[in-house]
């Protein structure tokens, strides 16, 4: 019997460490992002409901909000203590480093600042997520980490759409929990502006409100900054008549006048909320990218207008005890040398020598360039093309500080694409942190509005590389994203259909349009009859489908693969322990998608029907789609709408869209579907002339 009872418990002993042993074969864990030290021992005996207490040691103040540890009693007895937050000068630990030990029966976290020993928590956490969901005891462990770049932030444009207020709160709990450290908030009118209110959108957040939300973020180490456009990007300002006269171009709301000084006297009451509204941030991001200034006739070079702006929006900053971030396209185009900053085909010798060429443009004004002022060099899909490193360099050189963007989203309808972005992701963190510089922005554009819980993944992937640099495989990233995200159980490939949707959302985007032309169907006088495809109710029998033969076997493909990602999400909704409301979001987009290849089939099988009653079912079937359209859009609302609002305020105006995005082209979420809808109108039109 006794042998019997040692077998057992070895047994059980034995289990519980291939628990660890499996999670340490697949990168400690899954923790994301993945520390520098992890050294994994077998199990602890503690169980992660067991932890009831915490204390304080050295004298520090609790490290996160209240509400993390409700579960908990604070205590100073040793005998209770199963948690304890402490401080150790002697080590030297970086502001946001932290060292987490889990011995047999006592969890510390370790931190020198009150960030390091939050972060340790989050890291503790994740681990007390993985146990619990395993029902095994928290492994005993060492962990040392600590940022590779220390400024890790999301970009947060509300310019289109604002989401509900709760969903900003849980938000910056989310990026907590991964180790993001930056908000730059690209408001536009969603704050509601107090010295020029007209410019405030009727939905916006108040003052107060964006201030409750700033303290909230602080709370997590999570600064908020706001993103106030200036010089170009100002439509939403510009197309009001009020402030008409401020305009570079009396017919265009794109861009400020920078010479008339009242330009300055708007937006500096404008900075002034914002940095009211976001008091916990070091930065106030002025825009300045994309922007053509006339002079009108003074005999400035547009340069010489840029840098004039620029200089004067940065002493405001300082004097508001802000650094400016500006973006730093347009010096860089003035001197003749954008190019080379996105094309991947020149050679570092030809990148320096048109830099030979062209740099004195640069130098002749480099006085007026001003040193307080972050040069934000952005670049989201080739940030390792030897323009961009030369750019970067030159800013550095100059005593000039630089900082880069990369990109979770840009102008990918419905969802992001190219993996989520995560190479040039990865690309961009690893220069950073090969070049010294101090931090990453991940740009997350809203020009044509995906929903925001499909930049997840590419967020978390950005905090991977900011945080921890090149250590683990793009699969394996996505493979921890699935575990922390969902469940362990769904980390495998086998659950990978994000890739897969991709895929066919870029395929969604013109299946029923001549070109790829979603983005301008507004601007067109019929754009039914212009943009939408042809229909097979006139010419022989079966011509449709040939001259459709591409575009047919592309829907067949993307037929089986929604029909698989529809499986495999009803599979990981019966089984995810989170965020089940992102899997019901990404089976909505499927659904859309897969309603352009059901009803393409619908339009073939037509084509090819005998005439009389076997043309007339397949005519009924196609009008019962038709029908189902606007369930299916009813649905993709209902989803989408307990996050988001979905339309804008009664009244308001939309501005000229110079850049055509489609989250700017209609009041209500007509946008959204502008492809559908024009090719349900043509094909109803056609119907009825049968």
């Amino acid at each position: 019997m006794r042998n019997l009872f040692i077998i057992l418990i070895s047994a059980f002993v034995m289990l519980l460490t291939s628990c660890y042993s499996s999670g340490e074969s697949t990168g400690d864990f899954n923790l994301l992002p993945k520390p520098r030290v992890a050294e994994f021992k077998g199990p602890s005996a503690l169980f992660p409901d067991s932890i009831t207490h915490y204390r304080l040691a050295d004298g520090i103040r609790l490290p996160v909000p209240p509400e993390y540890v409700k579960e908990m009693e604070e205590t100073s007895k040793l005998s209770e203590t199963h948690f304890v937050f402490r401080r150790d000068q002697s080590l030297e630990i970086e502001d946001e480093g932290y060292i987490l030990d889990i011995t047999r029966d006592q969890v510390t976290i370790t931190g020198n600042k009150r960030a390091g020993r939050l972060y340790g928590y989050m890291t503790l956490q994740q681990l007390m997520s993985d146990a619990r969901e395993q029902g095994v005891p928290l492994p005993m462990c060492h962990i040392e980490d600590s940022p590779r770049l220390s400024y890790r932030a999301i970009h947060l444009d509300m310019k289109h759409h604002m989401e509900k207020t709760e969903y900003y709160y849980e938000l910056m709990d989310q990026l907590a929990r991964y180790k993001i450290n930056g908000v730059i908030a690209e408001v536009e009118d969603k704050l509601g502006y107090e010295r020029q209110p007209l410019v405030g959108s009727a939905d916006a957040l108040s003052m107060e409100e964006w201030k409750k939300l700033s303290d909230y973020a602080k709370a997590l180490n999570i600064e908020i900054s706001p993103l106030v456009q200036g010089l170009g990007h100002a439509s939403f300002i510009l197309k009001h008549d009020q402030y008409k006269d401020l305009r570079d171009d009396p017919e265009s709301d794109w861009a400020f006048n920078p010479l008339d000084p009242e330009t300055y006297e708007l937006q500096f009451d404008l900075y002034l909320d914002a940095l009211k509204a976001m008091p916990r941030g070091d930065y106030l991001h002025v825009g300045g990218d994309e922007v053509h200034t006339t002079g009108r006739g003074s005999g400035k070079t547009e340069l010489e207008l840029q840098l004039t702006w620029l200089n004067r929006v940065c002493e405001f900053a300082e004097e508001h005890d802000r650094t400016a971030i500006f973006w730093d396209d347009m010096p860089i185009k003035y001197a003749g040398l954008y190019s080379p900053m996105f094309n991947t085909r020149y050679s570092r010798e030809e990148v320096d020598s048109m830099w030979s060429e062209n740099e004195h443009k640069l130098l002749e004004s480099l006085d007026l360039f001003p040193k307080k002022c972050i040069y934000m060099r952005w670049n989201y899909s080739h940030p390792q093309a030897e323009g961009n490193i030369k750019a970067m360099e030159w800013f550095s050189e100059h005593e000039l500080p630089v900082m880069g963007a990369t990109a979770g989203q840009t102008r990918w309808k419905l969802m992001p694409q190219n993996e989520s972005n995560m190479e040039n992701i990865r690309s961009f963190a690893n220069t950073s942190i090969e070049k010294g510089i101090d931090g990453l922005l991940l740009t997350l554009w809203d020009d044509d509005s995906p929903h925001f819980e499909l930049y997840m993944r590419g967020i978390l992937a950005f905090a991977e590389y900011a945080w921890s640099g090149d250590q683990r495989s793009k699969e394996e990233i996505k493979a921890a994203y699935r575990h922390r995200e969902y469940a362990i159980a769904l980390s495998g490939e086998e659950y990978g259909f994000v890739d897969q949707l991709e895929h066919a959302v870029g395929w969604w985007n013109a299946a029923l349009l001549k070109s790829n032309s979603r983005n301008n169907l507004r601007k067109m006088e019929d754009p039914a009859s212009e943009a939408v495809i042809d229909l097979p109710f006139s010419g022989e029998k079966g011509e449709w489908t040939a001259s459709h033969s591409k575009r047919m076997q592309e829907a067949a493909a993307v037929m089986r693969d929604c029909d698989a990602i529809a499986s495999t999400i009803e599979t990981m909704k019966a089984q995810t322990q989170r965020n089940h409301y992102r899997l019901e979001v990404y089976e909505q987009v499927n659904q859309l998608v897969r309603f352009s290849a059901h009803i393409l089939f619908a339009l073939q099988a037509y084509d090819i029907a005998q005439p009389g009653q076997e043309e007339q079912d397949v005519l009924s079937f196609i009008q019962r789609l038709m029908q189902e359209f606007t369930s299916l859009r009813a649905d993709l609302e209902e989803v989408y709408g307990r996050t988001r609002i979905l339309t804008k305020p009664e009244g308001y105006m939309l501005d000229q869209d110079h850049h055509r995005h489609l989250a700017n082209q209609s009041i209500n979420f007509d946008w959204q579907f502008w492809a559908e809808l024009y090719f349900l109108e043509k094909l109803e039109n056609q119907i009825n002339n049968l």
